[in-house]
């Protein structure tokens, strides 16, 4: 691309000359309060929320916020390149939005406006199997875009097969399979409100329109719509799958798989022996294990099982520009970046996401420049120190 990514500090500066300020915070660790008291509890509680206590969705902060970067001086770093070559891909920049679900929740214009910001700027987007729009439609919105497609591995291996299928039809080059969603977790903010978007037909928009899971129905999903509802709920996640059910997968898919929601260097292992192509380190962000491991805790050891045979992706508590450089020096390839996308598209549409990438980026290639690094290539686990906990 022209220019840096951090030249979107001056474009702010220069605006500021005819009196205009952002419309959203440029600290992004911000927009989480911003949307609690801009957007109803239900839909907030859903996003901002996590499993238990919330004790694993802080120790991800806390993980982070625990290694310092320790900057080095009078290196070159007047021409950058973020740039970095993920999964035969070159991407702009080492980010992906994860695949978050139900976004209709959030913003009318939903999936839809996530997927164009992302497009727009260049960054893979990562649709849900839960999504409220059918993935054709959020293909027809990105154009020849990067797009990756998450899948929640359900009980119905037609379903399964009818979803790599279309999603390999609309242009889905990457699959990412979420392992660590077998059963939902026990979520304190969703059950004080009863609230659970699926039931009401919402975040369902892959499963009502596809033919095997239609074919699957006594009555049309129109005719009766509960009933639809019913069989989605039996059939969304199976906690009896295994290892070896991967080979359905590969068989069926014959771009990259990798696998979300490893914690575990042994997972990680045997992710490779199955012959999948790259694991996303995470946690779900807080949102399945109440006192689970944090994702930064888990990701150097995760790195150093497999980094030569996989791809090591990470998410999990990636809120800042120093977040994303943090998750490099420890071993990741790229991050995935959830709930700030999510609130910048609750609070602005389309082009609060726009906004929260264009943030996330510029203060990264800063951090980079200024911490004596022209390129992500270089940032390694000596740019780190532990700080005290």
């Amino acid at each position: 691309m022209a220019g840096h990514w951090a030249d979107f500090q001056y474009e702010i500066y220069l605006n500021g000359m005819s009196g205009a300020v952002p419309r959203l915070p440029t600290d992004l660790t911000r927009l989480e309060e911003l949307t609690e008291q801009r957007l109803g509890p239900g839909p907030v509680g859903y996003v901002a929320g996590s499993a238990g206590d919330g004790s694993t969705a802080r120790a991800n902060r806390a993980a982070l916020d625990r290694h310092r970067i320790v900057p080095r001086m009078l290196r070159d770093v007047h021409e950058r390149d973020l740039s970095v070559e993920v999964l035969g891909r070159t991407l702009p920049a080492p980010l992906a939005l994860a695949p978050v679900g139900v976004l209709s929740i959030m913003h009318p214009e939903a999936e839809p406006a996530a997927a164009r910001a992302a497009a727009a700027r260049g960054v893979p987007y990562i649709l849900s199997s839960a999504s409220s729009t059918p993935m054709e439609q959020v293909a027809e919105a990105m154009g020849d875009a990067e797009r990756w497609f998450q899948l929640y591995w359900p009980k119905d291996p037609e379903v399964a097969r009818s979803f790599l299928g279309r999603a390999k039809a609309s242009g889905y080059s990457v699959l990412v399979v979420t392992l660590d969603t077998p059963l939902l977790s026990w979520r304190p903010r969703d059950l004080d409100q009863a609230y659970l978007p699926f039931l009401r037909g919402v975040g369902t928009a892959n499963y009502f329109t596809d033919p095997a899971f239609r074919a699957a129905l006594a009555k049309p999903v129109e005719e009766d719509p509960n009933a639809a509802v019913l069989h989605f709920v039996s059939m969304f996640a199976d906690p009896s799958k295994t290892w070896p059910d991967l080979a359905l997968l590969r068989e069926h898919w014959d771009g990259p798989i990798v696998l979300k929601g490893i914690l575990h260097p042994d997972d990680a292992r045997l992710a490779a022996d199955a012959g999948m192509d790259g694991v996303v380190v995470s946690n779900h962000g807080g949102r399945q294990v109440a006192g689970a491991l944090a994702a930064a805790d888990a990701l150097p050891g995760v790195a150093e099982a497999v980094g030569d045979r996989l791809t090591v992706l990470f998410d999990s508590g990636i809120r800042t520009g120093a977040d994303v450089f943090k998750a490099l020096a420890l071993g990741a390839r790229a991050v995935l970046l959830g709930r700030p996308y999510v609130y910048g598209l609750g609070l602005d549409g389309q082009a609060g996401v726009d906004h929260v990438i264009r943030c996330l980026l510029a203060e990264f290639d800063l951090t980079l420049a200024l911490s004596g690094h022209a390129g992500p290539a270089t940032v390694g686990s000596s740019d780190l120190v532990e700080g005290p906990a």
